[in-house]
């Protein structure tokens, strides 16, 4: 079985404590996209001092507190992603302007009248670039021991900074997993 057949559409990949690359550590990814041609995602815990509003001035007021667009990843940083919480009630499918990506997860295209969409939607966040990986590489870096990959909640999504998302992911998978929160960091101030 490939490393990354866990790996879905949904799911979280999140920075295993050794993880020392400045773009992911100590990061929760989003999983937009999982094929054999690669992954996307986005990373859900870095906020930026950008407001929405400054770049997509009709999306700004709908945005979840912070309203500041978060730093999805180290690729085309100048693509805008949004991802929206929708609803109980509510499916991708039937509102116009959202793609589902799993649950009650979608991905917001930014071209819509935001005004339609926001009644069926928890939440919106928006994105500047996206992580990647191409096919084969993801599952290197989990072989490697990168990544854990556990199930998002749609909470996840809309997580506030001041909440310790990667902290929070971990804790709630239970022991072994849960004692990788409590990890300094940089072992040399431990």
């Amino acid at each position: 079985m490939p490393a990354d057949a866990e790996v879905g559409p949904g799911s979280l990949l999140v920075a295993a404590p050794t993880m020392f690359d400045p773009n992911f550590r100590r990061t929760v990814v989003f999983v937009i996209d999982h094929r054999d041609e690669g992954t996307l995602g986005v990373v859900l815990n870095r906020p930026s001092d950008v407001p929405v509003d400054d770049v997509l001035p009709s999306w700004g007021r709908h945005v979840v507190e912070p309203q500041s667009v978060f730093v999805g990843g180290p690729v085309e940083k100048k693509t805008a992603l949004c991802l929206a919480a929708l609803r109980a009630g509510e499916t991708a499918a039937a509102v116009p302007g959202l793609i589902g990506v799993r649950g009650p997860v979608a991905l917001v295209d930014l071209d819509a009248d935001p005004d339609l969409l926001v009644p069926k939607v928890r939440g919106l966040r928006v994105f500047a670039g996206y992580a990647g990986w191409d096919a084969g590489q993801l599952g290197g870096e989990i072989d490697r021991g990168d990544w854990l990959i556990v199930p998002a909640l749609p909470s996840d999504v809309l997580a506030t900074p001041e909440r310790d998302l990667w902290g929070q992911v971990l804790r709630r998978q239970g022991v072994p997993t849960a004692l990788l929160a409590t990890h300094p960091g940089d072992l040399q101030r431990n």
